[in-house]
């Protein structure tokens, strides 16, 4: 059967067809970016892509939200829309729908994608035990943490809040980039540095300790100048930014306890070819007595086009399956 599958960030809405049979995706079709600053509300870019599309929606939704899932009412954390659960099927005109969290859903697909969708990052080069539990996490907007639990019955999917965790600087850099984030937050978390937007926190500290001019420019400008090796300390910052995502992808393992660790999300992707370059294997495995634990973990990133669209497809075929 077809289905609408959404995926809502705090900065794009993806929308495509999904094909689900069997507790399975089967296909989605190429995906339509809206952003999110262009509507007033999910309804509105509902109606945009089926105007695009040029045909009838299907009936039936599978909706990904960057935003913990409340039944009444959702607000999504870093995008001014608000959704109503109880009225989906009077707005967006559909019968059946699932309404999972945007990280809930990557787990979803890590549950359901082949090999041929991971790159390996660091520890053993193998595939994921079938059973036991994977750690997946992922910078982008904000830090996206879910946890997948393999069974001899199946695959279950926990969502979490783990990017909302404490930061814990681990050398005088970070304790710099902490007393700076301090003057703004009385409380840090993780995702205040391991996220898009924590990369200007990252570089502007840099600079001040470079005893450089803190130039005011936003985290796209940065990550630009840093993937393009154009400014030194945009490259500094990047490094940084890898160590750091080292450090809370193993702290994250440590209280998951996984047989695996997924690195996800739209910047975790394009932080590929730098990853596996950068102190991020060092960072991961640095856990004192635990080393050699953290060393037999397994760490991959997911490299699949559309990992949210996918898997709230994913997630939709698991819940309706009949």
């Amino acid at each position: 059967m077809e289905i609408v599958a959404v995926d809502i960030g705090g900065t794009h809405a993806r929308f495509a067809i999904a094909e689900v049979e069997d507790g399975k995706v089967v296909s989605l079709s190429e995906p339509i970016t809206q952003k999110t600053a262009e509507h007033a509300s999910l309804q509105t870019a509902w109606q945009d892509f089926g105007e695009q599309l040029g045909r009838p929606l299907p009936r039936s939704a599978a909706i990904a939200v960057a935003s913990p899932i409340n039944q009444e009412l959702i607000k999504l954390t870093n995008n001014p829309w608000i959704i109503r659960p109880p009225l989906i099927h009077e707005r967006l005109g559909v019968d059946v729908y699932t309404l999972i969290n945007d990280f809930g859903a990557v787990g979803h697909a890590v549950a359901q994608v082949d090999s041929s969708h991971f790159v390996h990052l660091c520890g053993p080069d193998k595939d994921f035990p079938q059973h036991g539990s994977i750690t997946v996490c992922g910078p982008g907007t904000g830090l996206g943490v879910a946890q997948v639990l393999n069974t001899r019955s199946g695959y279950h999917v926990i969502e979490t809040e783990g990017g909302h965790m404490d930061f814990s600087p681990l050398d005088g850099l970070e304790d710099a980039i902490l007393k700076r984030l301090r003057r703004t937050y009385t409380r840090v978390s993780v995702e205040r540095i391991v996220a898009g937007p924590g990369i200007v926190s990252i570089y502007e500290t840099l600079a001040h300790i470079e005893g450089k001019p803190v130039i005011s420019r936003d985290d796209r400008e940065i990550w630009d100048l840093a993937f393009g090796g154009k400014d030194s300390i945009a490259s500094a910052a990047l490094d940084r930014f890898c160590l750091a995502l080292g450090t809370v992808a193993g702290n994250l393992a440590l209280a998951h306890g996984p047989t695996g660790v997924v690195i996800a999300g739209g910047l975790g992707l394009r932080l590929k070819d730098f990853l596996l370059q950068s102190g991020f294997e060092e960072r991961f495995v640095a856990k004192g007595r635990f080393q050699s634990l953290m060393k037999s973990i397994p760490v991959k990133i997911i490299t699949h086009p559309q990992p949210g669209l996918f898997g709230a497809a994913a997630a939709y075929a698991q819940e309706h399956t009949s």
